[in-house]
């Protein structure tokens, strides 16, 4: 049976109404991160795009070979972009509260809001700078397919998802200890220069390659160089993987609604 006319409208109402929340702090974010111009948003596009290029620059001014066997450039970008959207997601969904906290004193806009309209412009964001990505792989003759599509798409949507946990855990972290911004930008920079962006892991000692194992970074990298290269004898513990993104997002929203709700 039908709900009666009014129930439905009144359900589409206050869809519509946070929806118009939704669009209307994105919009927000966008005019006060890009300096409310289009220029803006294209430099913030490009940064990371021409951070791996600087990183391929260095490898060919330096004569280093991809260790994968194909060209040095779509080496670094498999391992730097599932890096880089983990780093850059999780990051700015931590500065959300920081930018937007006074936003708060409406009562249409709950915590919650504001992360998932941040989460949103990030994903959008990295969604253009990696067309543009594929788009220069394509001008200069390289081809950006990975041989298993589906696989590679699952690591990139893996690191935004692990992102997005990390960046609602973060936002609540920061609501009690405000410099942890500046610890998190340390243990990014650790995390970096550690996952596998520049050299593979598996060709280190057992020792040190079994702890490294340990980080789910670094098994999102070899989950996307999989997918272009099958034979590159490393394995990936999906389910462990998986884990830690659908866990860092359940305990993300869990600090939400119990220390950010709280202390905001």
């Amino acid at each position: 049976m039908l709900p009666p006319a009014s129930e439905t409208t009144v359900r589409r109402s206050e869809f519509e109404v946070y929806a118009n929340v939704i669009r209307a702090l994105m919009l927000r974010d966008m005019r006060t991160r890009f300096g409310g111009s289009y220029w803006g948003y294209v430099v913030v596009v490009l940064w990371p795009v021409a951070h791996i290029f600087l990183m391929v620059a260095i490898m060919v001014f330096r004569g280093m070979p991809s260790p994968m066997g194909n060209d040095a450039i779509l080496f670094v970008a498999t391992g730097a972009v599932p890096v880089l959207v983990f780093q850059y997601t999780s990051r700015e969904a931590m500065k959300a509260m920081l930018v937007n906290r006074p936003l708060m004193y409406y009562p249409q806009v709950k915590a919650f809001d504001i992360m998932a309209a941040r989460f949103l412009v990030e994903t959008i964001k990295g969604f253009h700078g990696l067309i543009i990505i594929v788009a220069i792989f394509l001008v200069i003759g390289v081809d950006p397919t990975p041989e298993i599509p589906a696989m590679a798409i699952g690591g990139y949507l893996i690191a935004l998802l692990l992102g997005l946990g990390i960046g609602a855990i973060n936002m609540a972290i920061m609501t009690v200890f405000p410099g942890w911004l500046w610890g998190y930008i340390i243990i990014t920079v650790v995390l970096y220069m550690t996952s596998g962006v520049f050299f593979l892991p598996n060709m280190l000692p057992e020792e040190l390659y079994s702890i490294m194992k340990w980080s789910p970074i670094v098994q999102i990298v070899e989950w996307v160089r999989l997918a272009y290269n099958p034979q590159l004898g490393v394995t990936v513990d999906y389910t462990y993987v998986i884990g830690w993104g659908v866990g860092s997002v359940w305990l993300g929203f869990l600090m939400e609604r119990f220390v950010l709700r709280r202390f905001v």
